[in-house]
């Protein structure tokens, strides 16, 4: 999930994130969710590469981290997880982050749910590294584990296409496989580039709002300047609606007047807050979704909710899923 959600937000997704499945198109005819869940698996790197340890690295917190081991790693987030998976060393995680929702990672024992980790949970495993986001809580649990003498490094959270690189490096150089890490940041960015060049270049762009929907918590935001969604939204071809609107927090509580002012052609949300609502159906029922562009023509784009935002691997995999659904029609 996006890691720029913060406090009760990280809470409230993080209850509602299990389950999910991969990418998913929202479009329907019928009164249902609109969602079809894809394959939502990593690819590995080919061949496992060979951890050249100890090293010590600087995490995004300001401290210098020595890594003497790292044989049982414990990812306190589903991003870095899936990065540390898609490097080649997924057999080395002992446990996993709620939000780590992909199929390689699902047996695994749950410890910690974004910003409310389990220190206890975690040490019980005896990891050799811990890896969590500047957004990773609560401070006390974190400073619990590094009290034990378990190394925790800091990476600064994904805000847009610009950090995917260098969260890939970051968490590639404390695992002791920095050439890994240049080959799979290589490859996302190549694979990210391909699927820009095909992006279609309409006359009018696309005004798209991204809305954070938990129905069974009475959440319902839109996201503006710093919601993590801009550099997705762009990068498909579009504007993101709120931030061009004028809303300068990364969230604000959704209005009737928040939507008429954002004026979106298409909708993004993630798969479970669509799901959460009652599909397609209950979105436009939400006062002011109809009457937007994209509430009378029914375009709403969904993506899993643990890869919408995660900017890492997959990310040219959400890029083309939310370029398909944005362009090629089939309105509900």
């Amino acid at each position: 999930m996006r890691t720029r959600l913060t406090g009760a937000l990280l809470a409230v997704l993080a209850l509602t994130t299990a389950g999910c499945g991969g990418a998913s198109h929202a479009r329907t005819d019928a009164g249902g969710t609109g969602t079809h869940a894809g394959a939502n698996r990593v690819e590995p790197l080919a061949g496992e590469p060979d951890p050249d340890l100890p090293v010590t690295v600087r995490s995004a917190d300001g401290r210098k981290v020595t890594v003497g081991k790292a044989d049982r790693v414990v990812p306190l987030s589903g991003s870095i997880a899936e990065l540390v998976f898609t490097l080649g060393l997924g057999d080395r995680v002992v446990a996993r982050d709620i939000t780590a929702t992909f199929a390689q990672a699902a047996k695994l024992p749950v410890v910690t749910r974004g910003h409310d980790v389990s220190a206890e949970s975690v040490l019980s495993l005896k990891p050799d590294l811990v890896l969590a986001e500047t957004t990773t809580g609560p401070a006390e649990a974190v400073e619990q584990i590094r009290a034990a003498g378990v190394p925790v490094l800091f990476v600064a959270p994904a805000r847009g296409l610009h950090d995917v690189e260098p969260r890939i490096e970051a968490v590639a150089a404390a695992l002791g496989v920095p050439a890994a890490g240049e080959a799979l940041a290589e490859r996302t960015q190549r694979r990210i580039a391909a699927v820009r060049k095909d992006v279609p270049r309409e006359a009018e762009k696309p005004r798209v709002a991204f809305l954070y929907l938990r129905g069974s918590a009475s959440v319902y935001l839109i996201g503006g300047k710093g919601s993590g969604a801009t550099s997705l939204i762009e990068a498909a071809g579009g504007v993101d609606a709120g931030a061009e609107s004028g809303l300068a927090k990364d969230f604000t509580a959704l209005t009737s007047e928040a939507l008429v002012k954002a004026a979106p052609d298409a909708i993004l949300v993630m798969s479970k807050g669509l799901e959460s609502v009652g599909g397609v159906d209950g979105l436009v029922k939400i006062p002011g979704v109809a009457e937007t562009p994209a509430g009378a023509d029914r375009r709403i784009v969904s993506i899993e909710d643990g890869a919408l935002l995660s900017y890492g691997p997959r990310t040219d995999q959400v890029l083309k899923s939310v370029v398909a659904q944005l362009y090629e029609g089939d309105a509900a």
